[in-house]
């Protein structure tokens, strides 16, 4: 290690300096043999990038990643070997170093590319987090959405999805690192705010905002409360979505009767509300168990990695995920999401 920098990326400092081609041959592939997707069994490539082969090239494209990826320092591959690499890092927390025997790339080549990836998903696909600006979200379907929620058991016959605040763990920052210790949680974090609908899909995604930030705060900031009037208003017809007890009660966000003298008809409300809320909540954990890169916070450090977009690249692809292969939310609720196509156009 010199002046911070590692063994792979001096390597490439000095190919660059004597003006070694890399075209003639990338830096691990005298070492290991450059990476072949084909050679992977059906089973064996799902496992590894999280999704079948015969979607890869329709995922590719839909996201927007382009036939070839040229850097500017001379890093090169195809699109889709840079969706690999990216899905394969995020799908598992391994060291770059570790994936170099897989993908026949040195750590620094493996890194540039996943994360040139992951900026063209953010630019391209990145108001898919905001509220209303999905083609496939409109009045007919947040009916669908609303009566499946009442026909699971919801008394509600009026709402649509659920809101939640999600606390992703990070490592202990160097700097104020009080602004981001949750003392609910017990750790210190990043958080966000996320809708999720019946049939699984993140519709929402508000954030970051620093760990010590209460619920009820973190919705006012993020004036998401301003796009969910709009987007659940139809003439005469108003729905709402439900949250629980740390978010305000206002006209388009339910929240349980508090806990004290409650009557019959109350205690049956919050129970029966609680009870589809916590269907709609496998659909949170779903970001983490396909890509649990996220869940190892030693990784998630706020001045040496992009966290905020990475999670937000992996709601992205986690929804991509539902459209292609449904989820565990939408089997309960017995809603399909919309294709691939739908979703990201």
């Amino acid at each position: 290690m010199l002046g911070g920098i590692n063994d792979d990326e001096l390597e490439d400092a000095i190919l660059i300096g004597l003006g070694e081609p890399r075209e003639s041959g990338y830096l691990r592939s005298s070492k290991y043999s450059r990476i072949n997707l084909n050679s992977f069994t059906d089973v064996e490539f799902q496992q590894k990038f999280r999704f079948r082969r015969e979607n890869f090239e329709e995922l590719c494209h839909g996201l927007g990643i382009p036939g070839k990826i040229q850097l500017r320092n001379r890093y090169s591959t195809t699109g889709i070997e840079g969706l690999a690499i990216l899905l394969r890092r995020m799908a598992y927390p391994n060291r770059w170093c570790d994936l170099e025997s897989l993908f026949g790339l040195s750590s620094s080549y493996l890194s540039a590319i996943s994360s040139h990836v992951m900026q063209i998903i953010i630019e391209k696909k990145g108001h898919l987090l905001n509220l209303g600006h999905a083609a496939w979200l409109n009045e007919e379907k947040i009916e669908v959405y609303a009566d499946a929620v009442h026909n699971a058991g919801a008394p509600l016959k009026n709402c649509w999805g659920f809101i939640d605040g999600t606390c992703r763990a990070i490592c202990r920052p160097s700097i104020n690192q009080e602004d981001f210790y949750s003392g609910h949680k017990r750790m210190h974090c990043l958080k966000y705010l996320d809708i999720l609908s019946p049939d699984g899909m993140i519709v929402c995604l508000a954030g970051p905002f620093r760990g010590r930030r209460h619920d009820s705060g973190i919705l006012r900031e993020s004036h998401l409360y301003e796009d969910l009037k709009r987007m659940s208003t139809y003439g005469d017809k108003k729905f709402c979505i439900y949250g629980d007890s740390g978010f305000p009660l206002k006209e388009f966000l339910l929240t349980p009767f508090p806990n004290v003298n409650l009557d019959r008809n109350q205690i049956l409300f919050n129970k029966h509300m609680s009870s589809v809320r916590q269907a709609v909540e496998w659909g949170f954990g779903k970001v983490i168990n396909e890509f649990a890169f996220l869940d190892f916070k030693k990784n998630q450090k706020l001045l040496h990695q992009e966290v905020s977009k990475m999670y937000k690249t992996a709601v992205i692809l986690t929804n991509c995920h539902t459209c292609l292969y449904g989820n565990q939310t939408a089997d309960y609720f017995n809603v399909q999401p919309p294709s691939l196509s739908q979703y990201l156009m």
